[in-house]
């Protein structure tokens, strides 16, 4: 089995500021759309967030790219190119669990941080033509960007159980306290399965993870390791509270 941790939503680069939490919830900001989207700001509520956020760069009339969707407990993810290329190699599939994390503000003090804000286990994946052909594939119930446009042959689609969390828990947060921002507090389990795209072991201090600032996609390999099993069934039930 794979636990994928996707890095998601708002951040310095796309965005260019972090996604709010408001009122206890963190919400990811879906980062702006180049192509491929018939969805604004205003169509998923975010409007008035993503204009404070930005300060008018964007507003609630701007297309945004709706990547992940959760609809309904359940959960449509997109990817291609390079990072596609990436879970391709590392066999991620059918049974398999992206847990989706992002940079968000601390609703008093504004202090930037990672954050999991939702999880999806795939029950389906593939080309757009070929994963509707599965007996687990629910049509999303709004537009989603990786089924319409010009996208590329690697273009694929993942699709699932899985939602937001509704809070902003202690528990999800991956930045240790007082940061800074890429120094991750990790399980212990973290530490022998390792991470892709963090090979250099002076990445690794203890209990602690120097993260990449770069990449989307960063994949364990847990197999059947309990203690990482039991991370993720608590990660999962924090989401789901």
């Amino acid at each position: 089995m794979r636990i994928v941790f996707s890095r998601k939503g708002f951040d310095s680069t796309a965005g260019g500021a972090p996604s709010p939490i408001v009122e206890g919830r963190p919400v990811s900001l879906p980062i702006p759309a180049s192509h491929s989207s018939v969805t604004t700001y205003d169509a998923l509520g975010h409007g008035a967030l993503v204009e404070r956020a930005t300060r008018g760069k964007l507003t609630g009339l701007s297309l945004c790219h709706d990547d992940p969707l959760f609809a309904a407990g359940l959960c449509w993810f997109g990817q291609c190119d390079a990072a596609q290329g990436h879970l391709r190699k590392q066999g991620v599939g059918a049974g398999d669990v992206f847990v989706f994390f992002g940079l968000f503000a601390d609703e008093v003090s504004g202090e930037r941080h990672h954050r999991i804000f939702g999880h999806m286990r795939v029950a389906c994946h593939g080309a757009p033509e070929m994963v509707r052909l599965s007996p687990a594939w629910r049509e999303p119930p709004r537009a989603h960007p990786h089924l319409a446009g010009n996208w590329n042959y690697t273009n694929a689609i993942y699709h699932g159980p899985g939602r937001v969390a509704r809070h902003a828990s202690s528990k999800l947060r991956l930045t240790r306290e007082g940061g800074p921002l890429n120094r991750w507090t990790i399980p212990t389990w973290l530490g022998r399965t390792g991470l892709t795209y963090h090979d250099r072991p002076e990445r690794w201090r203890g209990s602690e993870l120097d993260s990449a600032r770069r990449g989307q996609e960063f994949v364990a390999h847990v197999g059947d390791d309990a203690e990482a099993l039991d991370w993720l069934d608590a990660v999962v039930a924090e989401i789901e509270r």
